[in-house]
């Protein structure tokens, strides 16, 4: 079976990873069989390659491997000495390890809205939240379209600020033809199983284009060791292990056509969807590579329902914005400070897609929607 094929399923899930591995099930036993014979599971030989590979990819002179996308954030934060005492801005709806990373090193997040056609965080509103405490700005690349990095690092080479990327969502995503991860100081991604470029495990990466943050960067993600029992600095144990480096290996090869296939359904998507009125699109540029497909509903819960209903599993990225959380009510930040993330967060609404996406998935969606309606 292709990469781009599917079975005609009755239901149509929210991502299909059994569809992608059984079209890459025999590289990816390989890879993983070679790992097995030279039993070198941790920075092991495919760790190295891989490194290379993907940071080739986003245009990055280093690639440092580790144990999640989480953890990726937490140690770039971690590597431009940013820790108790000073602050971060990121924006105010993103998923929770955004403002996790930083709160990790002791630093405090602070908020900044959203653009309303795209939610990715406002430049505009940027200057307004620096103050003498602000060391770095934290742009995030949602749903697989990169923030407007061109105005961020204006801003921040202005006030003398660090920019890392949060490209979680953003495997071979570009920016006026930049590839994610060249865009900034550093950049993070995750390689959980749903990404676009997905692990069978957990696994992240951090790339960079200074050698000295890079290696500082290894050391951290190695209990502070450059050498074995030489420990410089308190520091996690967060290594990409080499099972799933090698899995990573085989299915680099894919995302640019696996890429291309998400933009699309995209498409078929913009295309069904025009008609009804009440569902709002997402604006997109060229460089998005869709790691999902989020619209807007008036009637979200409703709509969300009659999909899954329908088979469709359609679900809510994010149904809080980040000062909605538990986690982050200690921040002080009132119902109402962040409008339009809230708004995001009430009415967003993520159909499937992924590259081996049945083509009746457009017409069904619409028609649900329009019956829901």
């Amino acid at each position: 079976m292709s990469a781009g094929t599917a079975p005609n399923l009755a239901a149509i899930p929210l991502v299909d990873l059994r569809a992608q591995h059984a079209a890459l099930r025999e590289e990816i036993v390989a890879g993983i069989e070679q790992v097995l014979v030279r039993s070198d599971f941790i920075h092991g030989g495919d760790v190295g390659r891989f490194e290379e590979e993907f940071a080739a990819a986003c245009g990055a002179g280093h690639g440092i491997g580790c144990g999640n996308g989480t953890d990726a954030l937490h140690l770039a934060v971690r590597a431009l000495d940013i820790g108790p005492g000073d602050e971060v801005i990121v924006p105010a709806m993103t998923f929770v390890a955004t403002a996790l990373g930083v709160s990790l090193a002791g630093a405090t997040p602070v908020l900044v809205d959203v653009d309303p056609n795209t939610a990715l965080i406002d430049p505009t509103r940027l200057e307004a939240a620096i103050t003498a405490k602000t060391k770095a700005i934290i742009a995030v690349h949602l749903y697989g379209q990169c923030a407007d990095m061109t105005a961020i690092a204006a801003i921040a080479s202005r006030h003398g600020l660090a920019v890392i990327e949060d490209a979680a969502q953003a495997h071979g995503a570009s920016h006026h033809g930049r590839p994610a991860g060249s865009l900034a100081t550093l950049a993070c991604f995750s390689f959980y199983p749903g990404k676009n470029l997905g692990a069978c495990g957990d696994g992240g990466m951090v790339v960079a284009q200074d050698p000295a943050l890079a290696a500082r960067l290894r050391r951290l993600s190695n209990l502070g060791s450059e050498r074995k029992y030489h420990h410089e600095e308190i520091a996690p144990n967060s290594r990409l292990d080499t099972v799933q480096a090698a899995v990573l290996r085989v299915k680099l090869k894919w995302l640019p056509e696996w890429t291309r296939l998400r933009r699309s359904h995209a498409a078929a998507y913009d295309s069904a969807l025009a008609p009804i009125e009440r569902i709002q699109k997402t604006t997109s540029d060229e460089g998005s590579v869709y790691h999902l497909y989020v619209v807007r509903s008036n009637r979200r819960d409703a709509d969300l329902a009659a999909l899954n209903q329908a088979g469709l599993g359609a679900g809510i990225h994010y149904p809080f914005a980040l000062h909605q959380l538990g986690a982050y009510r200690h921040l002080g930040y009132a119902g109402g400070s962040f409008p339009i993330a809230e708004d995001w967060a009430a009415r967003c609404l993520s159909l499937p897609i992924y590259a081996e996406l049945p083509t009746s998935a457009f017409g069904r969606a619409a028609t649900v929607l329009s019956q829901a309606a």
